[in-house]
């Protein structure tokens, strides 16, 4: 492994920044500081970019085993290279689905196999996601499943889902849940309100989203167990579990890019690439869930990167998949919404997308500092216009494809090892 010596970046930790150089060797930052020697090392000037801890990705699906043609962990770790993510938590949904300890170690040694970012596997809460029976979640622990969740189905019987807390308790684990009352959905496809019946679409009801959640936060509170939300949208959910927190619930919550960038009118024109679940909310939703991340209520920003061929995208909206694909831009749509938009600085983002997701999944990673894992990425903030079509990921559908953003990720590093260059850099 080569020696690595970084100059001239501005470092940014969640507690600051400073610039100067880094030094990675055998794999670790050994020292940050001014003058650091070059001697032994490859030398990397940094022009003034943001050295970042690398991006923790708590929520991605990445479709293997079963739905290559959708996505491989090959792919979809290359793209998540590709946008500054250095450690993605992938879920369980796979066919077969990863609720037993053979396809967790199969996930495992195929990502590092793959050598472009570290994954460590959902297991299912429960066999085959069909919400009947507990799935075998001491066994999958140890084949490096680092948490569960049946993200894509709820678990409908609350009998066992308080069953599900208390057995992932037994071993420092904690169910992260998908927050969905089907028999609301139904065949909704976007949210409900003006936009959905302008277009003549079947809308969603907050209530949905937000009645499971509170479900799950007595269940929580009353069992003293972890749980944690998956991509929470509304204003509701916001209320929820800032309350929770307050009256001590050990409960951490996260939302999405496209939560905090987009809101229902990217349906207009029947768009499909903008159909997601939970779907696209309204501007006040976005309000709340900025404010939630301001006042410490929204632990995490996670992308569910959720890749679809071009032909689960085609035709009719109300058919067409739901998910959008999200590890290429995750980092500058953010950048380019709240830090130049003035409602996060940097170091807020690195603790939403860096240090909190790593605390949460109890993985290493998430700073900057000496004896840290050289997991990082470089960045800058210039403008840059979105091309889906060069996605690494085999998933182009984006809403923002023709966008342009600012923050490009110029090189990620796992463990001080080059894992994604930008061509121009």
């Amino acid at each position: 492994m080569k020696n690595l010596l970084i100059k001239n970046a501005v470092i940014v930790n969640r507690d600051g920044r400073q610039t100067g150089d880094l030094l990675v060797r055998d794999g670790l930052i050994e020292a940050i500081g001014e003058g650091l020697p070059a001697e032994g090392c490859e030398v990397i000037d940094a022009r003034g970019a943001y050295l970042l801890p690398g991006l923790v990705d708590l929520h991605c699906h990445l479709r293997d085993p079963g739905y290559e043609y959708k996505e491989d962990i090959f792919s979809g770790t290359r793209a998540a290279a590709a946008g500054g993510f250095t450690s993605v938590l992938c879920m369980a949904n796979t066919k077969p689905v990863n609720d037993c300890a053979a396809i967790t170690r199969y996930i495992v040694e195929k990502a590092q196999a793959a050598g472009y970012c570290k994954v460590y596997p959902y297991g299912a809460v429960t066999k085959g996601l069909e919400g009947k029976e507990l799935a075998e979640m001491g066994d999958m622990r140890e084949a490096g499943a680092v948490a569960f969740s049946d993200d894509g189905a709820p678990v409908d019987n609350t009998r066992l889902m308080e069953a599900a807390l208390l057995y992932a308790g037994r071993f420092d684990g904690y169910i992260a849940v998908h927050p969905e009352d089907r028999s609301l959905t139904a065949d909704g496809v976007m949210n409900r309100g003006v936009t959905a019946t302008v277009l003549g679409l079947p809308g969603i009801s907050r209530a949905a989203e937000e009645g499971p959640i509170a479900r799950d936060l007595i269940l929580a509170e009353e069992n003293r167990a972890r749980v944690h939300i998956c991509h929470i949208s509304t204003a509701g959910c916001v209320d929820l579990i800032r309350s929770a927190k307050a009256r001590g619930v050990r409960v951490t919550c996260e939302t999405t890019p496209h939560y905090l960038t987009l809101d229902d009118t990217a349906c207009e024109g029947y768009d499909v690439n903008a159909k997601v679940a939970p779907p696209l909310r309204t501007p006040a939703d976005q309000e709340a869930l900025i404010q939630g991340l301001l006042d410490g209520t929204i632990d995490a920003i996670a992308t569910d990167h959720a890749p679809h061929h071009i032909d689960d995208k085609v035709g009719e909206f109300l058919t067409a998949a739901k998910g959008i694909s999200g590890f290429e831009t995750a980092f500058a749509s953010c950048y380019t919404r709240l830090v130049k938009g003035g409602f996060l600085t940097l170091e807020q983002l690195v603790e939403k997308m860096c240090w909190n997701p790593a605390r949460i999944a109890n993985i290493p990673g998430g700073e900057l500092k000496a004896g840290a894992i050289a997991d990082m990425f470089l960045a800058d903030g210039e403008d840059w216009t979105v091309d889906a079509q060069r996605f690494y990921s085999k998933g182009r559908n984006t809403p923002l494809d023709g966008k342009t953003l600012s923050g490009r990720v110029l090189m990620t590093f796992q463990d001080g090892r080059i894992v994604h260059q930008r061509e121009e850099f």
